[in-house]
């Protein structure tokens, strides 16, 4: 199984675009890994998870065909998760893409976003809602959501995806996962394990995680044996907000063998 980080920047973006803080502009002159836009992961070249303002852009940089997407899974509606007017772009009038439907998988909220955005227009999508907790085969992985800490006034979604002999856990947006989701994931032998953290060296742990809550979900994940022997863990979606450039995550995460993504990664299972 390949796993590629198309994107892994909050929001933002690294450098965001109008920012002058101290790591925007280390960023600008350094270049290289320090240049994230926002995350996206895509597996297999058949199975992508959310749906950011750069996919575009990840199409031309990493010479994608999309229309090679078959399931599309969506975390949340926040605009740098689901970008839902680039969708259109598929719908008749805009695109010549063939008679093979991408299949989107998501809860009420993005779809409502999607359904406004597609408005009337002859589209090639075909829409699943997921719940919580309840899997679900797709056309190429079995998934199950999992409940996030995140928007409060949202159902966001992590994703457990099984493909191919190998279960992933996707785990951002997040702060420090409900309790339902840590009941769940108990049982669980995960051959990788992508973690999030937006707030750094911050004491901030709900909605987004920390360094110390990444450092203790992996700990945790050892202790409960939820993860399988060499199973790698990454760590992605960074704001710029958290002052910490791509080396500097390097020497906080890798004396506990926790990888820090980079735009382009390519992870082979």
């Amino acid at each position: 199984m390949e796993v590629q980080f198309l994107g892994t920047a909050a929001f933002e973006g690294i450098p965001s675009l109008f920012c002058q803080c101290s790591t925007c502009k280390q960023a600008r002159e350094r270049g290289g890994k320090n240049m994230r836009s926002r995350t996206s992961v895509i597996i297999d070249q058949v199975l992508k998870v959310d749906f950011p303002p750069d996919t575009l852009y990840h199409s031309h940089r990493y010479g994608l065909d999309m229309n090679s997407i078959q399931d599309l899974l969506i975390t949340h509606s926040h605009s740098d998760h689901l970008y839902a007017e680039d969708m259109a772009i598929r719908a008749e009038g805009y695109a010549q893409s063939g008679d093979k439907a991408i299949h989107v998988y998501g809860h009420d909220l993005p779809f409502r976003l999607c359904f406004q955005a597609l408005n009337g227009l002859e589209h090639n999508y075909q829409f699943h809602r997921v719940l919580p907790f309840v899997p679900i085969k797709t056309q190429t992985a079995m998934i199950v959501p999992l409940l996030a800490d995140h928007d409060q006034l949202e159902t966001c979604l992590l994703y457990y995806i099984e493909k191919d002999g190998k279960a992933i856990l996707y785990g951002n947006d997040s702060g420090w996962f409900p309790e339902q989701t840590w009941a769940w994931l108990k049982d669980k032998k995960l051959d990788l394990a992508i973690l999030e953290c937006t707030t750094g060296k911050s004491s901030h742990r709900n909605n987004h995680m920390n360094v110390d809550a990444v450092l203790e979900t992996k700990a945790w994940m050892e202790a409960n044996g939820v993860l399988k022997e060499g199973a790698p863990v990454l760590v992605t979606h960074f704001s710029h907000n958290a002052g910490l450039l791509h080396e500097d995550l390097l020497g906080i995460f890798e004396p506990h063998g926790i990888q820090v993504a980079y735009d382009g990664l390519i992870v082979q299972l």
